[in-house]
């Protein structure tokens, strides 16, 4: 199964710009974190097909 990995911003209100980010690989994922929210996290997320 594929799976993404999910980054919610609670500080933004859904809908807003870069409220969510979707990253392919988990170490994309931790790079943004790294750079932009160091206490944030992402979640494993399965894709459907």
């Amino acid at each position: 199964m594929k799976t993404v990995w999910v980054y919610m911003d609670t500080a933004k209100k859904v809908g807003d710009e870069n409220h969510i980010k979707v990253f392919a690989t988990i170490e994309v994922a931790e790079k943004w974190l790294e750079e932009n929210d160091p206490e944030g996290v992402a979640f494993e997320y399965d894709v459907l097909e």
